[in-house]
């Protein structure tokens, strides 16, 4: 394997495509990220395709849908997604509606013993004027000692240049 497994939570692909490097602008962005997605170094959890399916743009969720392979079954990452949200219950948003991919994507990185990257927007709980709750990913992270970075940090690890 030719470098870490990054484990994508949704807000990456929201600012990715949606706000910050739409795909018209940042073509060779979307030729990137497709190669990590044909060396089996991106995925994720199948909530986050979910979520982006209520969030995202059409253009978004249309990339999404012709990108299978990445999407992990949320039955693959139960358990350990449930271990998490035991042992951390101050990750999960007290007000959502519906499940959230969180600690899906930490239990994603976590599969791959060391070598899974979170990928992450969020910031931590202590960066946050008024959070609305006490852990976000990067806290979690933190505290299971799995590598969490953003887009950005990502686009450095691969030495990316645009």
């Amino acid at each position: 394997m030719a470098g870490p497994i990054y484990a994508l939570d949704t807000n990456v692909f929201m600012d990715w495509q949606a706000r910050y490097y739409p795909t018209d602008i940042f073509a060779s962005l979307t030729t990137k990220i497709d190669g990590l997605i044909g060396e089996g170094r991106l995925y994720s959890p199948a909530l986050a395709k979910e979520e982006l399916g209520v969030v995202g743009t059409a253009e978004l969720v249309g990339w999404a849908n012709s990108r299978d392979g990445i999407w992990i079954p949320t039955e693959k990452l139960l358990a350990a997604a449930l271990a998490i949200q035991g042992r951390f219950p101050g990750l999960r948003d007290p007000k959502a509606e519906y499940e959230e991919a969180d600690a899906y994507v930490i239990a994603l990185a976590q599969l791959h013993n060391g070598n899974g990257i979170v990928v992450t927007q969020e910031t931590s709980a202590a960066e946050k004027r008024n959070p609305r709750r006490p852990m976000f990913i990067p806290d979690v992270c933190r505290e299971l000692g799995v590598t969490c970075i953003s887009l950005q940090g990502l686009m450095r690890r691969e030495k990316w240049v645009f």
